[in-house]
């Protein structure tokens, strides 16, 4: 795919979650019968204990700040101070990979002196010279791969059209448009500023996002690559030293800068588990702690169905027949992960006032799923057959049995 040869208190999930309010009484008195239903985690779904999540200690590590996240999902599970705003140093090359991601990536671009002036001891670099000719591509591994800040400013200079402070603009926007409140950019590449931040709530969603992209994805799970110039070769190591001595780690992106302290963003995949953790300003080792995490969530956490497509989750009255109900099933399944002993509540709603008629996979209602609190997904829920509009004699009777009763 490239074209070069590839070689305060910890915040968890709260296991005693209140159950939302619903909009009605009637709504309200299904929500909480279905709730008390399924709690403890019987019904819609189950695990083998002893094939899945295990309980294991409570998870210590000394940072400024830290989040594990699911990858798939995006669910956050647990972490100390995630939303709290610090910089955040090459990490920051995760969201300018995401702008550069939409640019032409064959594009050719010549280093300027401005972008070759990083080239030098006191800063991350790969070594580029005025002049040289790269693609676009080749720079944004350069970026990502070994971090070169030379490389991240000659990709900031063309997807900004020659303009570095219009690419940070799109970093930004980019931002917002994703709803991450504590980030915000002054540079492409993590030099310390102020207004330059993030959280690692923040930087786990950017993750997420990033790692959806198969291109970005390859680029930094790669621990060698080589890019090339006109007159010579560069070779590229990976500065994730979790790539080469913890086997099921996926990525993705170290950062160092005296403001930032040591940080890290990891990620690793077993089976069809795959956790991003995010380490900033790193009071331990990062790449121990990264590791020493990512095992905690692969024993701590496993992958469930949460609701089953096609089970049934709900009943609706059918219109103008008294005592007749039609059942109401997920039209989709959800998964989520729970851990050894999870709070899991299924909230049901369905519609005030069935319509006349309705054919079998009709909406008639939604289950919502949270576990721990904290929401992971939805399904409509549908008839599972269909029903007639009622004659005007099964009308009639309706409507004088209920005066006669």
């Amino acid at each position: 795919m490239f074209g070069s040869t590839l070689s305060c208190g910890p915040n968890r999930r709260s296991l005693w979650a209140s159950v939302p309010k619903a909009a009605d009484t009637r709504r309200a008195a299904l929500v909480v019968a279905l709730v008390l239903f399924v709690l403890p985690w019987t019904a819609g779904g189950g695990w083998a204990q002893e094939d899945g999540a295990r309980e294991v200690p409570a998870l210590e590590v000394s940072a400024g700040a830290w989040a594990v996240t699911d990858l798939r999902s995006g669910e956050y599970l647990a972490g100390e101070d995630a939303s709290k705003r610090l910089p955040m140093a090459s990490t920051t090359k995760i969201m300018a990979a995401l702008v550069a991601l939409e640019a032409d990536l064959d594009a050719e671009v010549t280093v300027s002196e401005e972008a070759a002036a990083f080239a030098v001891p006191a800063y991350s670099n790969v070594g580029l010279a005025p002049g040289d000719v790269l693609s676009a591509r080749e720079l944004l591994m350069a970026s990502m791969i070994s971090s070169g800040d030379d490389a991240a400013y000659a990709l900031a200079e063309y997807v900004g059209d020659g303009s570095v402070g219009r690419f940070v603009g799109m970093m930004n926007e980019k931002a917002e448009e994703m709803g991450l409140r504590d980030t915000s950019f002054e540079n492409p590449v993590g030099f310390d500023a102020r207004g330059h931040h993030t959280s690692a709530r923040d930087l786990a969603k950017m993750t997420r996002v990033a790692m959806d992209d198969p291109a970005f994805r390859e680029m930094v799970s790669t621990e060698y690559a080589t890019v090339s110039t006109l007159y010579r070769e560069i070779p590229l190591t990976n500065s994730n030293e979790l790539l080469f001595a913890y086997p099921p780690a996926t990525g993705v992106k170290t950062g160092t800068t005296p403001a930032a302290g040591e940080s890290l963003v990891s990620s690793a995949a077993k089976g069809d588990e795959e956790y991003a953790f995010v380490i900033l300003d790193a009071g331990e080792d990062r790449f121990s702690a990264s590791r020493r995490t990512l095992e905690h969530a692969f024993a701590a956490y496993d992958r469930a169905d949460l609701v089953v497509e096609g089970r049934r989750y709900a009943g609706s009255d059918v219109p103008y027949r008294r005592g007749k109900k039609i059942d109401l099933v997920a039209a989709g399944s959800v998964e989520g992960l729970v851990d050894a002993n999870p709070e899991v509540e299924r909230e049901v709603s369905i519609v005030g006032e069935p319509p006349p008629t309705a054919r079998a996979g009709t909406r008639l209602g939604e289950v919502v799923v949270r576990v721990d609190g904290e929401k992971v997904g939805e399904s409509p829920l549908v008839a599972r057959r269909g029903y007639e509009e009622a004659s005007m004699w099964e009308r009639v009777w309706y409507t004088a049995s209920s005066v006669w009763k």
